[in-house]
């Protein structure tokens, strides 16, 4: 027999209720020492003999019996089978996902700039793509198609020259819609290697991996563990903690509804968070039978129920003030505002990763189709970070051009502040440029 469902109720008005706020938000990702010191060896192995402790590991960790790394490689005709290989309900799914998330992040292309002083001196910013990008995807009966296409795209709109996906295939088991994925994304090169070994194989590169620039893309315990050992080597994208959302609703909204909201983000794994927020004590009661009623009905109920009874929560607050203060508070990778008018809230929303408006706008439309990436921030790093996006393939130089009037007059400046320091060779490097009374 099934144990009564039971989801944390807590109340913003409560002296305490901060302290279990804190407590129910709380979420380590750090890796015990054990398998640290796995990915550790990993990445040590990789670096001294490169393609030979990459097939090692993928023969000992996938079950693959592969001779060499050239049975490791997928070529360009493998990933345009693939579209071949799944339905037309599934091509068009991806393709119109594919043309809505391009649209979008063409949006967020920058473009080099400069201006020109009175003096002539000229200063502006060149901004340059990254040579090269990985891209990790979870392979196996894992499939993520959408996660290719959040994250190669926006690196091929950036005008990367070559994104490398790697995607291990446990077993053998290829997932066709992944590759037909990669294919439609413009995905250049694909191993079929995943963990700490294909994570190291990027940042270091192999004779057969070429290293890349920056890793993206989500994986288990150890590939995260192995992009925090490699960062600095590579940039990456996060360390994603699990997936969350946080409802905010005005006791409007289809109850029914509002536990489907909260179900598809708790049935990604246990260790998901869900929420839901209202000033109405009666509508979180009428969710609470939802989420009962509906549960039972779930290919995933297990996960959800372990999910919703250990991090999940149902919280009343007084008013919208203090909504978006408990909101502002937990900083959520994904807000729904399920009220009547979700423009008025906007300006007092100050963290979060994706902001979903209006009770039509369901948080899954973001993770596959509606056109803004769906890799965000995690654990309540919406504080200061933001989704992934094409800025994060393009970089930044700072452009200074000096004409001989610039060049004096800032040399005085510079030269002030430099022996301010005691850095005698700056003073110096800039008054060699300074004219004197007759060439000024």
């Amino acid at each position: 027999m099934t144990a009564p469902f039971a989801i944390r109720r807590l109340n913003a008005a409560d002296p305490d209720f901060g302290r279990h706020l804190d407590h129910l938000l709380s979420w380590e990702s750090v890796s015990d020492d054990s398998v640290n010191q796995r990915v550790l060896d990993i990445i040590a192995a990789v670096r001294s003999r490169g393609d030979a402790a990459v097939v090692e590991f993928t023969q000992r960790f996938d079950g693959l019996q592969a001779a060499s790394m050239a049975d490791l490689i997928l070529p360009r005709e493998r990933l345009e089978l693939a579209l071949t290989r799944i339905t037309v309900a599934q091509r068009e799914a991806l393709e119109v996902a594919a043309e809505r998330v391009r649209s979008y992040h063409e949006k967020q292309k920058q473009g080099s700039w400069r201006y020109t002083e009175a003096d002539g001196t000229v200063l502006g910013q060149q901004v340059t793509p990254l040579d090269r990008a990985g891209l990790y995807v979870p392979g196996g009966k894992a499939s993520y198609p959408s996660s290719v296409l959040m994250n190669a795209i926006p690196a091929k709109v950036a005008g990367v020259s070559e994104v490398v996906m790697v995607v291990p295939t446990p077993r053998g088991e290829i997932n066709e819609i992944v590759l037909a994925a990669a294919c439609i994304a413009g995905v250049d090169r694909v191993f079929t290697i995943g963990g700490a070994q294909a994570v190291a194989a990027l940042a270091y590169g192999t004779e057969s991996v070429p290293r890349v620039d920056k890793i993206v893309g989500p994986g288990n315990i150890y590939v995260a563990t192995a992009k925090r050992h490699v960062f600095g080597q590579v940039g990456i994208d996060m360390i994603a903690g699990p997936s969350e959302i946080l409802v905010v609703c005005d006791g409007q909204t289809d109850p029914d509804w509002i536990a489907m909201d909260l179900f598809s983000q708790a049935e990604h794994d246990e260790d998901a968070q869900s929420i839901l927020v209202s000033p109405d004590a009666a509508f979180l009661d009428r969710v609470a039978d939802s989420i009962a009623r509906l549960l039972p009905t779930m290919e995933r109920a297990e996960i959800i129920r372990t999910s919703l009874e250990g991090r999940g929560a149902l919280i009343q607050v007084a008013d919208q003030a203090q909504a978006c203060a408990v909101a502002n508070r937990i900083a959520p990778e994904h807000l729904e505002l399920s009220v009547a008018d979700p423009e008025s809230w906007l300006p007092e929303i100050r963290h979060a990763g994706a902001i979903f408006m209006g009770r039509y706008t369901a948080e899954a439309l973001g993770d596959y189709c509606a056109g803004p990436n769906h890799v965000l921030p995690t654990s309540g790093t919406a504080r200061f970070s933001s989704p992934l996006g094409v800025y994060d393939f393009q970089k930044r130089s700072s452009i200074i051009n000096c004409s001989a009037e610039g060049a004096s007059a800032l040399g005085r400046t510079a030269s002030v502040l430099a022996r301010g320091e005691s850095l005698t060779a700056h003073a110096r490097s800039a008054e060699y440029r300074i004219l004197d009374e007759k060439e000024a």
